[in-house]
């Protein structure tokens, strides 16, 4: 947590010192300063003064305008000057609610730094919108070069692909054009990251696009997809949900995980009650599916070399490999004792 040398409250209490009755416990108010820290709406507080939204508007900036104009306002640039070379130092755009969090703990006294942010001008605050959260920046060119590389970021990814958290730092810097090397931080970078709406991590802290069932974790066979991921081999359907349970924190049934895995076309059968991820090269099918797909690859093959190849595909024993061999309605035996497909 950054840590500011002046106390928040201090400086808006003496700020609030230029504004009297109804406008200061409407600026009060609004901002969340008073000791239950609860911001009020507009229509709450015109409901109290029997006025209309609009008008609560009106005093509001009224009264943020009579503070910039007080000697109050002029003795705390010292403290907007902390502000702004904080949110410099903390890459120069921020995300709202992690920079409020980065300077204070409780609700209250981040409450007081919003409202600072608010009245003072080295702040600016861009309105969260279809592709960024709300974020502060001091330097509207960082922020307009973030949100380009962002952008390219999320159109360079594919839909589903995910990553490492590192991975995707590296190319969010890769994209960022006429940065300060002091701004080319590993913290920095996954500050900005956090900016975007498009482009978030799943539970396991790897990312991709926001939208992807890789990322937006819904259900139990998502979550069994990060699992196996995670796992990087085959796994039993109970291994799964017991994964599951211990990764997450969900208490899953090992059926109700069978059930899943077996209708989403990201698992494959490969044994009994045996999954592997279709990205890892397995495909679908039944033993002589795999079988005749092994002789269309290679050609005619030995039984034992059958045998080796499926090994690899399913998680097989011996004997049910040669007993599907053995279905003339699919596989012959050539003279030379290799078989084929039929």
């Amino acid at each position: 947590m950054a840590k500011l040398s002046f106390k928040p409250k201090q400086v808006t209490k003496d700020l609030l010192g230029a504004l009297r009755d109804r406008s200061l416990d409407v600026v009060s108010s609004r901002f969340g300063l008073k000791t239950d820290a609860q911001r009020k709406t507009l229509e709450a507080i015109g409901q109290k003064y029997g006025i209309t939204r609009e008008r609560v508007r009106q005093i509001e900036n009224s009264a943020l305008n009579s503070i910039r104009k007080s000697d109050e306002f002029e003795s705390a640039q010292i403290h907007f000057d902390e502000l702004k070379t904080m949110i410099h130092e903390l890459g120069g755009a921020v995300n709202e609610e992690e920079l409020l969090e980065a300077l204070a703990d409780d609700q209250a006294t981040q409450n007081h730094l919003y409202f600072l942010l608010v009245l003072g001008d080295h702040f600016k605050l861009h309105k969260e919108n279809e592709y960024f959260k709300t974020r502060w920046t001091t330097d509207n060119q960082i922020l307009t070069n973030v949100h380009d590389a962002l952008q390219n970021l999320y159109k360079n990814l594919k839909d589903d692909e995910i990553m490492t958290e590192a991975e995707i730092v590296d190319k969010l810097l890769q994209q960022i054009k006429d940065i300060n090397e002091e701004h080319r931080d590993l913290e920095i970078a996954k500050r900005w990251l956090r900016i975007s709406k498009k482009v978030s991590p799943n539970p396991l802290n790897e990312w991709g696009k926001s939208h992807s069932k890789n990322v937006k974790v819904r259900g139990v066979k998502d979550y069994a997809f990060l699992v196996m991921r995670k796992h990087g081999n085959p796994m039993h359907f109970r291994e799964v949900a017991e994964a599951i349970t211990e990764l997450f924190g969900k208490k899953t049934h090992p059926a109700t995980t069978h059930n899943e895995l077996i209708k989403d076309s990201r698992f494959v059968l490969v044994g009994r009650g045996k999954y592997g991820l279709r990205e890892w090269g397995y495909k679908p099918g039944v033993v002589r599916d795999v079988i005749k797909e092994i002789l269309e690859k290679y050609g005619p093959l030995t039984r034992d070399e059958i045998v080796d190849h499926v090994m690899k595909e399913r998680f097989l024993k011996r004997n049910t490999i040669l007993v599907n061999l053995q279905n003339p309605q699919y596989f012959t035996r050539l003279e030379d004792g290799r078989y084929t497909s039929i």
